[in-house]
């Protein structure tokens, strides 16, 4: 975890913006010793949000099967791709 003082932020925002891009992780800014805002790269921040994309499928598709929503098997969707690769 990395922690820095907003003054940091204000006087020096390249070296935490370096910080931030070579780390890809969040940096923690601190204002009067308590915690205020996270920085992140873009780069860091889109792959965040993807995976949180994904996350949310992957929990609204369970969600679904137990809610009992059908489902298959691997021999089930292996046997369906195998149908549509055949009548392409």
């Amino acid at each position: 975890m990395i922690i820095k003082p907003s003054a940091s932020l204000r006087n020096d925002y390249s070296a935490i913006s370096n910080l931030a891009k070579e780390t890809k992780e969040p940096i923690y800014i601190t204002k009067n010793g308590e915690g205020d805002l996270v920085v992140m790269s873009l780069e860091a921040f889109e792959k965040r949000e993807e995976i949180l994309k994904l996350r949310a499928k992957v929990l609204q598709a369970e969600q679904e099967r137990l809610d009992g929503a059908k489902s298959l098997n691997i021999s089930d969707v292996r046997k369906l791709l195998e149908e549509r690769l055949g009548e392409a």
